[in-house]
């Protein structure tokens, strides 16, 4: 692994530290509990307000900003820029307190757009770093790389709660991201010299992208695969946000008691990413996709109808398999649609997609849970997703071994 590789899954594991903490486990529950108060599912539709606005922000603004990445050379500034705003966002919620509702409603949502927005230029350096043949393993040794930055960042966090300062958690995962994303800052491809304004650049970019975005469109198999990676997409942005609400809301898990399990499903999400990253390239993306959500299916059906912390532990250590999976899989699979020097604008399309998918289902959720006074029948809502993303992207032809991308590129 050459020291471009490395700093670039490095930066995965420093930016899992705030998905793990803040998005997933720890803050949702402080938030929703106790800064909001979750009687009747408040807290649910204060947070999914929250990450579908960011989420709607990061998606609207990737393909002007895709296209300043690539016409004006400014990729790694850009990675910068959103890196600094999510670590300052985060240092800045040690002074969040009872009652502060649209406080944290607000530096949630621009902590969520440094994150997010950053991952576009991030995920753009895959083509730069890793032939066309390995980029199936790159991409899965970086989220397996991240879910051990999520394993350390949260027993961090534990060994703070249990001194009772939950408080210095959110300062904590500020200096962790900020550590382990230096690296990248050093070491991957620099920004180039542009004689091109940056607006200049980004409304040629948005332009570019739209007509990327047409391009795709018109492409059937690849407008299947934007289709079912909206669809189920929207499952794995849901399932990640509102899966620690869920345990503490319903099934009453205490704080430790949610980092202890969300350990385990970091753990087998790791196993799961590197031990599937050789198969990715060589059976190809695509069925490593489709095994993924038939786990994901299976599982989440099986969440509707658990009673006790100890079912849920077991089926959760069985998601966390296809969790880094189905990203990995799923990344590299649109990859191979990518021609060389496009890559800011087609993973701005990507991000547009993604994004998106992630405007609708925490709105949904907060909108079943509140109305049926239930997350359970909005668990099922997430099954729906899985199970019509998985009959959508079985149509796609593609998605095979990676030597086959250069006819993928030719087809597009």
């Amino acid at each position: 692994m050459n020291k471009k590789i490395f700093s670039w899954c490095l930066f995965d594991f420093a930016n899992s530290s705030y998905s793990a903490v803040i998005s997933a486990v720890i803050f949702p529950v402080y938030y929703t509990g106790i800064v909001v108060g979750n009687e009747s599912s408040k807290g649910d539709l204060w947070w999914g307000r929250a990450i579908s606005l960011s989420m709607a922000f990061v998606a609207l603004s990737s393909p002007f900003l895709g296209g300043i990445a690539d016409y004006a050379k400014k990729r790694k500034g850009f990675l910068m820029v959103y890196t600094v705003l999510c670590i300052a966002m985060t240092a800045s919620l040690y002074f969040l307190k009872e009652g502060m509702v649209f406080e944290g409603f607000l530096v949630i949502i621009f902590a969520n757009i440094g994150l997010e927005g950053g991952l576009v230029f991030y995920n753009a350096f895959l083509n730069d770093i890793a032939e066309a043949s390995h980029q199936g393993r790159v991409s899965a040794w970086g989220y397996g790389i991240g879910y051990a930055g999520s394993i350390i960042s949260l027993l961090i966090a534990l060994f703070i709660l249990k001194a009772g300062h939950i408080d210095l958690v959110w300062p904590m995962v500020a200096v962790f991201f900020g550590i382990f994303s230096l690296p990248a800052f050093f070491f991957l491809p620099g920004d180039e010299k542009s004689l091109i304004h940056p607006y200049q650049a980004g409304i040629a970019g948005f332009r570019s992208t739209m007509g990327t975005f047409r391009r795709l469109l018109q492409n059937k198999e690849q407008r299947r695969f934007l289709l079912a990676y909206l669809v189920y997409e929207d499952g794995v942005n849901t399932v990640i946000v509102f899966s620690s609400i869920f345990a503490a809301s319903t099934l009453l898990f205490r704080p430790e008691e949610l980092i202890g399990i969300y350990l385990i499903i970091q753990a087998t999400a790791l196993v799961g990413a590197f031990a599937m990253a050789h198969f990715i390239d060589y059976w190809g993306p695509k069925k490593v996709v489709m095994l993924s959500l038939m786990l994901w299916i299976l599982t989440t059906a099986t969440v509707y109808f658990i009673q006790t912390k100890i079912q849920f532990m077991v089926i959760a250590s069985v998601a966390g398999l296809g969790l880094g999976t189905v990203q990995a899989a799923t990344r590299a699979f649109y990859a191979q649609f990518i021609p060389d020097g496009s890559e800011s604008e087609y993973f701005g399309v990507y991000s547009l997609v993604g994004k998106s998918s992630a405007i609708i289902g925490p709105l949904l959720f907060g909108f079943i849970s509140s109305t049926f006074q239930s997350q359970r029948p909005a668990v099922l809502s997430i099954t729906l997703l899985f199970l019509i993303g998985l009959v959508i992207v079985s149509t796609v032809k593609g998605g095979g071994p990676n030597v086959a991308r250069n006819n993928t590129i030719q087809d597009a």
